[in-house]
């Protein structure tokens, strides 16, 4: 994994300095357009099972978490619980707020990520850190993902994103590890500019 950490510290410390008055206007901007906090955490399950705290600007209401959150447990506890139907978000989603579907269109709202990438806790690439509620769920073939470090972007961001079931997000994901190579990661990250500049499936 020399390769990879390299390649992330080399991208995100110059990158971080960079964007800093971006990061300071994002900030802002989120704070009158919606009440609560501009940075938001949760917990999310990385590499081998570990869990941590990621970072995002906030781009949902308030309480946004707790909802998604309480869906998920109550679809499990009726046994309604499908990978090949869930999606996290629907194009239309009320919790989303008016600065945060420009921040999500764009991909802006991942950039506090950045600070994950940097204290090592993700990569640049890797499958997508999910919630300890959706980790419960894998079957023994999908927990393959945690073989390697999560990432602000992966496989499945460059094949339909927001669009993609959990289940066809996993695949995705199981793909990138077992044929992961310096090169793969470099051809994610060069699809990746034109994905976030196209805004394709980003809701």
């Amino acid at each position: 994994m020399g390769f990879k950490r390299l390649l992330d510290l080399i991208i995100a410390i110059p990158l971080l300095i960079f964007i800093s008055p971006l990061w300071l206007f994002i900030v802002v901007w989120i704070k009158v357009d919606s009440p609560g906090p501009a940075i938001f955490r949760q917990q999310r399950i990385g590499l081998r099972g570990e869990p941590f705290t990621i970072y995002k600007f906030r781009t949902m209401v308030p309480d946004a978490d707790r909802v998604m959150k309480a869906k998920i447990e109550q679809l499990k506890k009726e046994g309604k619980f499908n990978a090949d139907e869930f999606v996290f978000q629907e194009k239309d989603d009320p919790r989303i707020t008016g600065s945060g579907r420009f921040l999500r269109k764009t991909s802006l709202d991942e950039l506090p990520q950045l600070l994950n990438i940097v204290n090592g806790t993700m990569s640049l690439v890797g499958p997508r850190p999910e919630v300890p509620e959706i980790v419960e769920q894998y079957t023994p073939e999908q927990r393959q993902r945690l073989n390697m470090p999560p990432g602000v972007t992966g496989l499945a961001q460059i094949n339909g994103r927001s669009a993609l079931t959990l289940t066809e997000t996993l695949k995705y994901d199981v793909q990138y590890v077992k044929d992961w190579s310096p090169g793969s990661d470099i051809k994610i990250l060069w699809k990746t500019i034109f994905v976030v500049l196209l805004g394709k499936d980003a809701y």
